[in-house]
């Protein structure tokens, strides 16, 4: 039997130092290596912001080492599914991708207890694309 190649996934946003790195964080723990993760931005920041960060410790996901990405086009040709963070990025299209964009507070500037509803809301719409993921591998 022949594994298909991971689905792979990549988050955008802006600075690449918010939704999108705790997006990413969260497919990572959750789905461990069945599913291919990336993110990236169009500008990205300097580094991920610290509420973001210390939202994620509390619910036992380490994003303290990732770094905000420069967003190319390669890394949308390599991924199935693009999914922007509500920041109004633009993307290049390419056929046969999925594209979402998950309308999500932008956390830049707030402290840890303004980005924890960001947070809970990222991992419910993660626990939703795993399993659209799941049932597509399976289909």
């Amino acid at each position: 039997m022949s594994s298909s190649p991971l689905t792979s996934v990549l988050f955008v946003c802006v600075h690449n130092a918010g939704r999108s790195q705790m997006a990413a964080g969260f497919l990572a723990h959750l789905a461990g290596d069945r599913i291919e993760v990336r993110s990236a931005g169009s500008i990205p920041g300097t580094q991920v912001n610290p509420s973001a960060v210390e939202a994620m410790k509390e619910v036992g996901v380490d994003i303290a080492d990732a770094e905000p990405k420069i967003l190319t086009t390669e890394a949308v040709q390599a991924s199935d599914y693009v999914i922007t963070m509500g920041c109004g990025d633009a993307c290049p299209i390419f056929p046969g991708k999925r594209y979402l964009d998950w309308a999500l507070e932008d956390p830049a500037g707030k402290g840890v207890e303004a980005v924890r509803p960001i947070r809970d809301e990222i991992k419910t719409r993660i626990e939703a694309l795993i399993a659209e993921i799941d049932a597509k591998q399976e289909a």
